[in-house]
C-alpha cells in the first residue's frame, strides 16, 4: 500500500517542498507507527527489498559470514566489576536475548573462565510470554547484591526496571518493580530508590522523558513515593544521580537537562535539593576523594582573572559545595593541549582515569588527588595509533579494565594495575580478517571555508590510483561524538577482505577536537558539517582513491541525517547512500519520538531564521524529481522510540511518489540499533555490505 496523492505537485518542486507546512504533508500516516495501515506498508515495502537485496547470489555468504563473526565464542566478555566479581551479558546462538551472567575476578583472569548464570532472558522471556533484552543494571552500594535490571522490549528505550538479587539468583519478591516507561533511578541506599517517571498520566516534557523525582522506600507502593524535585515539560528532562568513592563518600544529586547540552545540578540533603552553581555547559563524572569531578564544555570565570576553559576538567571539593553551594571553588584536574580532546573519565578507589584524543589517537591518562587540593598525573603505556577506551573500573581498588583497537588491530582487553602500573594482557580477539594486503593512512581534506578536516582510510596497499576500488565512507558528524579507529570483524570480512576500502571522516560537529569543534557545527552552522562531509569525498576522488560511481557513503541517526543531506546536495558524488535510523524531516523533528530534545544541536522550528535553515537542509523537503539521484537504501527499526521510524517510512514513501528509486527496509526489532538479536543484526549487515557491493561493482 502506497501514498499517490498530490503526484503532480510533488514533481520537481523543491523550493515548495521548503516552505511546506506540517499540515500539507500527504505522508503523516505513516507517522503512526503500529497503526495496521502503516504496517502493512512496512511489510509490503520489505518484501520488495528483500526479493532485491536477499536474493542476490551475495547476500547468504554475506548472512552467514556476519552471524558466524557474531556468534564466535572467542569473543572478548565485556567486564562489569561488581562487589569484587566480573558480569557480563552474553548472546550467542543459544542465548539470542542475552544471560547475564557472573564470575570471579580471578577466574576471569583466565582463558576458560567459569561462568556462572544468572539471568537467562530467552528463558525469562518464555516464561513470560514477553519479549525482554538486556538495558542494564544499577547496583545499591556498597554491597552491590541489590540491583535494578531494566528489561526492554525488543530494544526500546522505554524500560520496566525490576529489582534482582546477585547472591540468591532471583528477582526480590516484593522488591522494587517500576512498570514500563523512560524511566532513570538511582539507588539512595539499599532501601530507598530516587527514581524520575511518568508518575501521573502525561507528565512528560516534549522531549518525552520524565521532569518528577520521587522517593520510594521498599516496600511502598508507587502511589505512595514523596515528591523530592520537580522541573517542567519545557526541560529535555530530569533524573536523580549518586555518586560514591572508595572511601564511602556520598553525593547525590538531581539531574535536570534544560537543553541537550545545558544542564542544573543540585544537591541532594536533609532539607531537599539546593542548587549547585556550575556551569550550565557541564557534566559532572564521578566522585574521588571527595572530590566532584566535572568535565567542562564551556568557560567557566571563577573570579576577576580566573578562567578555567573549555574542554578541561575540573576538581571541586565537596565539604566546601555543600557550605557554599553557590559559590564553589574548583581546582584544575586536566588541560587539553593543542589538538587534544577530553573524551570520558572514570574513577576507582582514589584514582581519575581519563581518556582524551591527540590528533584522533587515543590516550589514557591517571590522576591521583594530592594534598591541598592537587593531582599528580601519568600515562598509560598503550599503543599509539589505536583507540582506547576504559571499558570498566573497581570502586574498590584501583584496577583498570582498558580495551585496545584500530582498524587492523583485533582488540585486545587489558587489566592495570593502577598503584603498582602493572598490565596483564586478559584477552585478545584473535583477527577475524586478512589484514596483511592492508594499510592504514591518516589524510586530510581541505573544506569549504579553509578548515583541515582528518581523516582515516583503510585500503589495500597496493591499490591502483585510477578510482577503480569500491570505497566506502563513513562519518557522524554531531554531539560531540568522536569518531576513532575502530577493530570491525563484519567491515573487514565482508568488505575489506573482498576488495573494497573504508575511510571514517572526523568532520565537525563531534568531538575529535573537542568543543569548540563541535560548536562550529551546531544549528545554523550546520552546513559546515556538511561541507566538510563533501571535502573528504571530494579529497578521495581527487587522490584517485575511488570515483564517484564507486564512492559509498553511510551513517546512522545523527550520521543518516548527514546522509539525506549529502544525498540531495551532492548526488553526482556518491554512487551509493546508505541512510540508517535517520532523521530525516527536520521541519517535523521536534513532533517525533524524543525529536524536541535535540534542539540544542538543530535549532527549533519556532526561531524563525533556525527554521529557515532547516528548511534548507531538510532532506525529506529538498527532495526532487527533476535530479538524477544514485539508488539509496533506507532503514529503520519499528522499536526505536528514540528518532524512530518515522522519517525513514516518509522519506521512502515521497520517493515513491516521485517516482524515484530506492530501496526500504524496517527491522521489525532492536531499537535505535540493527537489530535486537544477533540474528536481526547479521541480516541488517548482510542487506547492507550487498547493497554497496551491487552498487559500487564489488563481486
Amino acid at each position: 500500500m502506497r501514498m499517490k496523492a498530490c503526484l503532480g505537485v510533488l514533481a520537481g518542486m523543491s523550493l515548495g517542498f521548503a516552505a511546506m507546512a506540517a499540515d500539507d504533508d500527504p505522508f503523516l500516516w505513516l507517522e503512526q507507527v503500529n497503526d495496521p495501515r502503516a504496517m502493512d506498508w512496512v511489510k509490503a515495502e520489505n518484501a520488495k527489498t528483500a526479493a532485491v537485496l536477499e536474493q542476490d547470489a551475495r547476500y547468504a555468504r554475506l548472512r552467514q559470514a556476519a552471524l558466524t563473526l557474531a556468534q564466535a565464542n572467542d569473543r572478548i566478555p565485556e567486564p562489569s566489576v561488581m562487589g569484587g566479581d566480573i558480569y557480563n551479558l552474553w548472546q550467542d546462538a543459544e542465548h539470542q536475548h542475552g544471560l547475564w551472567r557472573r564470575t570471579g575476578f580471578a577466574d576471569f583472569l583466565r582463558p576458560d573462565a567459569a561462568w556462572q548464570p544468572l539471568l537467562d532472558l530467552d528463558a525469562l522471556s518464555a516464561a513470560e510470554h514477553a519479549n525482554w533484552f538486556w538495558h542494564g543494571a544499577d547496583c545499591a552500594e556498597p554491597g552491590e547484591h541489590d540491583c535494578m535490571l531494566a528489561l526492554t522490549d525488543g530494544g526500546e528505550d522505554a524500560v520496566t526496571e525490576r529489582e534482582f538479587d546477585v547472591r540468591s539468583g532471583h528477582f526480590v519478591d516484593g522488591g522494587f518493580v517500576l512498570p514500563r516507561g523512560k524511566q532513570d533511578i538511582a539507588w539512595e541506599d539499599e532501601n530507598t530508590l530516587l527514581a524520575s517517571r511518568e508518575w501521573t498520566p502525561g507528565e512528560m516534557t516534549s522531549s518525552g522523558y520524565p521532569y518528577v523525582v520521587k522517593r520510594l522506600r521498599r516496600g511502598q507502593a508507587l502511589a505512595a513515593a514523596t515528591e523530592v524535585f520537580r522541573g517542567d515539560a519545557n526541560d529535555v528532562g530530569v533524573g536523580p544521580a549518586s555518586l560514591r568513592d572508595g572511601d564511602g563518600n556520598t553525593a547525590v544529586l538531581i539531574v535536570r537537562y534544560r537543553t541537550f547540552f545545558e544542564t542544573e545540578y543540585a544537591l541532594l540533603g536533609k532539607n531537599g535539593p539546593v542548587p549547585l552553581a556550575l556551569p550550565r555547559k557541564s557534566s559532572i563524572v564521578g566522585l574521588v576523594a571527595n572530590r566532584l569531578i566535572v568535565e567542562l564544555r564551556e568557560d567557566w570565570r571563577t573570579a576577576p582573572g580566573k578562567v578555567f576553559t573549555s574542554g578541561s576538567v575540573v576538581a571541586i571539593d565537596m565539604a566546601q559545595a555543600r557550605a557554599a553551594p553557590g559559590k564553589p571553588k574548583p581546582t584544575l584536574v586536566y588541560l587539553p593541549e593543542a589538538r587534544h580532546a577530553f573524551i570520558a573519565a572514570r574513577v576507582t578507589r582514589d584514582k581519575l582515569v581519563v581518556t582524551e584524543l591527540d590528533n584522533v589517537r587515543g590516550r589514557v591518562l591517571v590522576y591521583t588527588p594530592a594534598k591541598a587540593g592537587g593531582w599528580s598525573r601519568r600515562s598509560l603505556p598503550l599503543p599509539d595509533n589505536a583507540s582506547v577506551e576504559v571499558v570498566d573500573t573497581d570502586l574498590h581498588s584501583n584496577r583498570a579494565f582498558i580495551e585496545v583497537t584500530g582498524f587492523l588491530t583485533p582488540a585486545s582487553l587489558w587489566l592495570f594495575d593502577l598503584d603498582s602500573g602493572a598490565a596483564q594482557l586478559v584477552r585478545a580477539l584473535p583477527p577475524r580478517f586478512d589484514a596483511s594486503r592492508l594499510v592504514v593512512e591518516q589524510l586530510e581534506a581541505v573544506s569549504k571555508d579553509g578548515t583541515r578536516v582528518p581523516y582515516f582510510v583503510v585500503r589495500a596497499k597496493d591499490m591502483p590510483l585510477d578510482g577503480s576500488t569500491p570505497l566506502i565512507l563513513e562519518a557522524y558528524g554531531g554531539f560531540q561524538v568522536s569518531e576513532t579507529p575502530y577493530y570491525s570483524a563484519t567491515l573487514g570480512k565482508l568488505w575489506l577482505e573482498r576488495g573494497g576500502a573504508y575511510a571514517l571522516a572526523n568532520i565537525r560537529g563531534g568531538g575529535e577536537f573537542g568543543p569548540a569543534w563541535h560548536e562550529a557545527g551546531l544549528k545554523t552552522h550546520r552546513q559546515r558539517i556538511y561541507d566538510d562531509f563533501a571535502a573528504v569525498g571530494e579529497d578521495l576522488i581527487a587522490r584517485k582513491y575511488t570515483s564517484p560511481a564507486h564512492l559509498g557513503i553511510r551513517g546512522g541517526s545523527n550520521g543518516g541525517l548527514l546522509m539525506g543531506v549529502e544525498f540531495n546536495q551532492h548526488p553526482d558524488l556518491w554512487g551509493a547512500v546508505d541512510i540508517e535510523v535517520p532523521l530525516l524531516d527536520m521541519l517535523r523533528y521536534e513532533q517525533i519520538d524524543a525529536g524536541a530534545s535535540w534542539v540544542g544541536e538543530y535549532g527549533s522550528v519556532k526561531v524563525p531564521e533556525e527554521r529557515a535553515f532547516l528548511a534548507s537542509i531538510s532532506p525529506y523537503q529538498n527532495l526532487r524529481a527533476d535530479v538524477h539521484h544514485p539508488l539509496p537504501l533506507i532503514w529503520s527499526t519499528s522499536k526505536d522510540d528514540r528518532v524512530g521510524p518515522q522519517h525513514a517510512r516518509k522519506f521512502a514513501a515521497k520517493m515513491a511518489s516521485m517516482g524515484l528509486p530506492y530501496l526500504f527496509y524496517e527491522v521489525l526489532e532492536g531499537g535505535h540499533s540493527a537489530g535486537a538479536t544477533l540474528d536481526e543484526a547479521a541480516s541488517t549487515s548482510a542487506r547492507e555490505y550487498t547493497y554497496f557491493s551491487r552498487q559500487l561493482g564489488l563481486p
